[in-house]
């Protein structure tokens, strides 16, 4: 039951984000993709996705659909890719969040997950912290300037000024943990169709271990074409850079 529940969903939600692209004026493209997936053509309708997206005209309907589509054509891994570039845009949306879990649960074996002050971290996207940290620094500014305009204020805005204080240094320390994970930690998501990863990176090199389908994996080196990167249960081995999909802020 749970389970045709989820599938609900993800066949329902499309038209929700339908209705919020249309009126985001999405290209007409977008509607032409929604119309293969409203027809059962889930791997046009992918394809059709995957060509806006190059056209870097991203947004997380665009990628929550393509999500759908993915899965619904078996594609398990770019379903994976495409939920987690959404929820990076979108990332307190229950349906996205929802619906990428589900996906996961579908992977066999080990698969890199985030940690749990990663996912709370997560909560809010690397615009949003940056944000917050200017507001808070600006409300102290103001803070400090009432009371050097005012000297009668600093016994009422003393305790303000401190909280604010508090909240610049918490949120820009949020906001540069973000930002070094979004630009140097980057992870992988398996799309080929169980790929055997070698211990090094060449084809000739021994096996280390074979990845499924949809499984992220943590990027450790690169070298050439092939990435060294490591599962949930830390396994290493090399990987071609063609079987899997680089997320870059995960």
């Amino acid at each position: 039951m749970k389970t045709q529940l989820h599938l609900l969903l993800a066949a329902l939600t499309l038209w929700v984000w339908a209705g919020r692209a249309s009126a985001a004026n999405m290209p007409a493209e977008f509607n032409a993709a929604n119309k293969l997936y409203a027809e059962g053509k889930f791997a046009s309708a992918a394809d059709a996705y995957q060509k806006i997206i190059q056209s870097s005209a991203v947004s997380p309907a665009l990628y929550f659909n393509c999500g759908n589509a993915e899965f619904k054509a078996g594609n398990l891994g770019r379903a994976v890719a495409a939920y987690r570039r959404a929820e990076q845009l979108a990332p307190r949306d229950a349906e996205v969040r929802a619906n990428l879990e589900f996906v996961r649960n579908q992977v066999p074996g080990p698969t890199l997950r985030e940690k749990r002050w990663e996912d709370w971290l997560g909560t809010l996207t690397l615009n949003e912290w940056t944000g917050l940290t200017a507001a808070a620094l600006w409300l102290v500014l103001a803070l400090l300037a009432a009371m050097l305009i005012r000297p009668t204020f600093k016994p009422a805005l003393r305790g303000f000024t401190r909280a604010a204080v508090v909240l610049v240094i918490a949120a820009g320390a949020c906001a540069g943990v973000d930002t070094a994970i979004h630009f140097s930690k980057p992870t992988v998501v398996v799309v080929a169709q169980d790929p055997t990863l070698r211990s090094g990176p060449f084809d000739e090199a021994q096996s280390a271990f074979t990845a499924h389908n949809g499984a992220e994996l943590a990027v450790l080196d690169r070298r050439d074409d092939w990435l060294q990167v490591t599962d949930g249960s830390g396994r290493i081995g090399w990987i071609q850079r063609q079987q899997v999909e680089i997320l870059h802020g995960s």
